[in-house]
This record gives C-alpha cells, sequence and structure tokens, in this order.
C-alpha cells in the first residue's frame, strides 16, 4: 500500500512539472529573424532563420493590394510603395535589403510549408473599408486553407473589425489575437478571441491583466520586446508568448529564468 501511495505522488508530481514545462513562455520572431547576416524583414529567409533557431512562430505581415492580393511586408509605405494602393505587380518589384524581392502570402506559406514554426499572420488594414478587410479576411484563411496550413496559423489585427472577421471565417479553434490595447480581458473572451496580443506597456498598466486572461482560459502575447528587463518581467508574470526582433536573447533569458 505504501508502494502505491509513493507511484502516486511520484506520479503527481511528473503531471505537475509536465504542467509547468507546457506554460513555459515562447518566443515568437517579430517580422522573422531579420536581424543575422542575409536576412531582412518579412522575407523568406528571415522566416526560414526563424525556424532555424527553433522559434514558437513567426511574425509576418499581410497586405491587400489595389487589384485584391496578398503581398507580404509591413510598412504603410515601403520604398515609395504603397501596397493597398499598388498592384501585386508592383509591390512584388520591390527588392528587399536582403535582395530578394518582396514576397506573395502563397510564396511565404509556399516555404513555411517546408517549416515547423508556426506562421503568426497579421493582417494590414491602415485605410481598408471593413467591406475590403472582410474580402481581405475571406482571401487570407481561403488561400490557407488551400496550402493546408490552418492548423501552424494563427491571426493577429490592430482592426476590431478584421479581428472579429478571422474568428468568424477561420475554422472553429484557431488562435485569433486582437493588437490594439485597448479591450479588456473579459471583453476579448466575449468576441471570441484566444487572448490579448498587446504592447508589453499595456501589461505593465494593467499588471493584473495577464492572471485574469489565464483564468478566463486565454492566453497572452506581448510585443515588441527586445531587451532582457522586460523579457524577465513578461516570463514571471507567465505570459504565453513574447514577439521580440532579438529571439537568440529571449531564448537565452527564458533559459537563464528556468534555472532560478
Amino acid at each position: 500500500m505504501k508502494g502505491k501511495k509513493i507511484m502516486t505522488v511520484l506520479a503527481w508530481a511528473l503531471c505537475l512539472a509536465a504542467g509547468v514545462q507546457a506554460q513555459q513562455t515562447e518566443v515568437i520572431a517579430h517580422r522573422g529573424y531579420w536581424k543575422t547576416e542575409g536576412s531582412a524583414q518579412n522575407s523568406l529567409t528571415a522566416l526560414v532563420k526563424a525556424d532555424g533557431i527553433g522559434c514558437y512562430g513567426s511574425e509576418f505581415d499581410v497586405w491587400l493590394t489595389a487589384d485584391d492580393r496578398l503581398v507580404v511586408n509591413h510598412d504603410t509605405k515601403f520604398k515609395g510603395v504603397t501596397p493597398e494602393e499598388a498592384t501585386e505587380r508592383v509591390c512584388t518589384s520591390v527588392v528587399l535589403d536582403n535582395g530578394e524581392q518582396l514576397p506573395t502570402l502563397k510564396q511565404y506559406l509556399q516555404i513555411g510549408k517546408a517549416l515547423k514554426t508556426k506562421l503568426v499572420l497579421e493582417f494590414k488594414v491602415s485605410k481598408l473599408s471593413e467591406e475590403r478587410q472582410t474580402l481581405g479576411v475571406e482571401k487570407i484563411v481561403a488561400l490557407v486553407k488551400e496550402m493546408g496550413l490552418e492548423e501552424r496559423t494563427e491571426y493577429i489585427a490592430f482592426s476590431l473589425h478584421a479581428t472579429k472577421e478571422f474568428i468568424r471565417l477561420a475554422p472553429k479553434g484557431t488562435p485569433v489575437y486582437y493588437l490594439n490595447g485597448d479591450l479588456s480581458p473579459q471583453a476579448l473572451k466575449e468576441i471570441g478571441a484566444a487572448g490579448p496580443d498587446y504592447h508589453h506597456s499595456v501589461f505593465k498598466k494593467n499588471p493584473t491583466w495577464i492572471k485574469q486572461c489565464h483564468d478566463l482560459g486565454m492566453k497572452v502575447n506581448a510585443w515588441t520586446v527586445n531587451d532582457a528587463e522586460t523579457m524577465q518581467w513578461l516570463i514571471r508574470e507567465q505570459a504565453d508568448f513574447i514577439t521580440t526582433n532579438e529571439p537568440e536573447l529571449l531564448q537565452q533569458v527564458i533559459s537563464e529564468e528556468k534555472k532560478k
């Protein structure tokens, strides 16, 4: 009987340890791992390099062009081209800082299929009407399905309308996070979001929000965190994900925090 009790206690301890392991903060490379040789923001190389160092996810940005195509880039205007006002052909003629052409979303997803990292897709909607936001979401969700990447793709957006459309149109259970920082954990739960993906300063101003999200069954991401001190604070507060331009630094900080 005593042996059975010991085995039960050991099994419980192992389960607890597994639970703690599962709660470890994960690394998301902001615009891919671009601060390394041969890479550039939102390039195909940045995606491959984020996967190469074992990041949980690689964040990237998608625009709906004037001719209703999807391209990958961050800036509202990049090297003289405004994606929302330009055609796909004009956008993809732009050369990135590492010599690659600005990619289409399909090209980006094709590379992603051979990798393991999660694809954290941000839909940019600088001047889009709600109607065109819906069109963009429809096209994104359809392409992700066509490419067989529904289980590997997560969605984020500053636009509340786009966020709600991803929740409505993506397969049930797909992680969709809201970026703008103006909704409470309870409000996010009510619209069906997976949780907040807020600037780290929002959590500093609302220090109970991370726990509230966890109590509501949601996860928490913080962006864009590039210094060790803020990384440490978020890890100790049990943020699920941290988005960073310094993924190797974050990996090192996580490793050091685990040893404490």
